[in-house]
């Protein structure tokens, strides 16, 4: 019994000899070929550390080191889960914004639904959107801040910039590029700034009332084409060729005296035009004037606010009925986008009822085809198509003979120029009953 007691206390005797000898035997077989064997079984697989390497690096592709830009706007709109990828500054000797690339695994057409809902649908004035003749950039506006996104479509635009598309890399990542610039010179009306929109917004009333009449002098009619510069001579006599309030910060001396007879017209310059035009014809006719909405009224449009210089004349528009707009019970025409470029469409659209003084008559495409004879005639609005055709029947006094001459392509969509357009207010009323601005010229004489 008393030889169990004594083995528990040289336990801790034989554990110590035991690990002197195991140290001994490894020091004893370090150099030996058993212990460099043993020493390669127990050393990291240098594949391992290559991989480690290599998935680490893969790591830090996927995360991208761009900084977005700490006067970024807060209320341009981002992309859910959309990753920025590169900034870089714009350049021009008045540029004050940045190019941002961002990056998405969303497709294209996501994104350009995402866009399109955000930009109709807040306070954003869309000069242009994507469309089917290959526009595939929303430019918008609010304020002093101009937006521009780009989102890769399969047709390519004429642009003098890239346009992004999806990476080479993978084609499952879309990506799509926001640009935004902030121009004193654009700065919209603040408060602060009330007296500046109040001359203006005067400025711009001056400019459709049918009394001002001064006769402008341009100085470049001989770039205007022989068949409409009679046309424009006369119009200018009448005083309503104005420049467009978006280029009233264009401070050279030729600003004023150039018409730029080739210079697209916008929407919100032709609506001017369209109304002074016709208050000065009919300036003894109060009965065929179209009065300008004062600033108190509710907008027809989200994007002509009653601060806009031009709310005047497209609220007078609108409330005539002249132009689509919710209140002709057009409830998607929500947005007037002012600056976008008139088209062929809304140039005869817009003016035929001034001549027919009437409702428009009904139409069909084949009505259109059988009497113009457009080879494109199915690519016209449905709005349009009407008007398109009440021009057909007013004769030589046609708008579409009168500016575009004859044709079998109407091209609804393109863009109109300064010159057509002045060529198109030149006569008001049907054929036979109507004046034009050389008989009021000969009037005033």
């Amino acid at each position: 019994m008393v030889l169990f007691p004594v083995l528990l206390n040289k336990r801790p005797i034989l554990f110590t000899g035991f690990v002197a000898c195991l140290v001994g035997v490894l020091t004893a077989c370090a150099n030996s070929p058993t212990g460099q064997s043993l020493e390669r079984s127990l050393a990291v697989d240098p594949k391992l550390e290559d991989n480690a390497s290599v998935l680490g690096s893969q790591t830090n592709e996927q995360t991208s080191s761009a900084q977005l830009p700490e006067d970024f706007p807060t209320v341009i709109p981002r992309y859910p889960d959309a990753q920025l990828q590169n900034v870089e500054p714009l350049t021009g000797s008045d540029a004050q914004g940045q190019r941002t690339i961002w990056s998405s695994t969303d497709p294209s057409n996501d994104i350009q639904a995402f866009y399109r809902r955000a930009f109709e649908s807040g306070s954003w004035q869309v000069i242009s959107a994507p469309n089917q003749d290959g526009m595939n950039s929303f430019i918008v506006r609010r304020n002093d801040l101009k937006v521009k996104v780009s989102i890769p479509t399969d047709t390519a635009i004429n642009d003098t910039e890239e346009t992004p598309t999806e990476t080479d890399t993978d084609p499952n990542i879309t990506e799509f590029e926001i640009q935004y610039l902030r121009s004193s010179t654009e700065t919209a009306a603040a408060p602060s700034d009330a007296s500046e929109a109040s001359e203006t917004a005067i400025e711009n009333t001056e400019s459709v009332d049918s009394a001002s009449g001064k006769e402008q002098n341009f100085t470049d009619f001989d770039n205007v084409p022989p068949g409409l510069r009679q046309y424009v001579e006369d119009l200018a006599a009448l005083g309503i060729l104005t420049p467009d309030a978006s280029s009233a910060n264009n401070k050279s001396e030729d600003s004023g005296t150039q018409f730029a007879a080739t210079k697209i017209i916008t929407r919100r310059q032709y609506a001017r035009w369209l109304i002074g035009t016709n208050n000065r014809i009919y300036e003894n006719s109060p009965g065929k004037q179209i009065r300008l909405a004062s600033e108190t009224t509710q907008p027809a449009f989200q994007d002509v606010p009653p601060t806009d210089p031009d709310f005047g004349a497209v609220q007078g528009l609108a409330e005539a009925g002249l132009i689509p707009s919710p209140l002709s019970g057009n409830s998607t025409e929500v947005l007037f986008r002012p600056d976008a470029p008139l088209t062929r469409e809304n140039l005869v659209l817009w003016k035929v009822p001034l001549d027919i003084r009437q409702g428009l008559p009904p139409a069909s495409l084949d009505a259109v085809q059988q009497t113009w004879g457009f080879q494109d005639a199915g690519k016209i609005d449905p709005k349009a198509l009407r008007a398109v055709l009440a021009d057909f029947q007013n004769g030589e006094q046609s708008i579409i003979r009168r500016v575009f001459g004859y044709t079998t392509l109407f091209q609804p969509k393109k863009p109109v120029t300064q010159a057509e357009a002045a060529a198109a207010l030149w006569y008001f009323g049907s054929q036979g009953e109507g004046i034009s601005a050389s008989e009021v010229l000969q009037q005033s004489n």
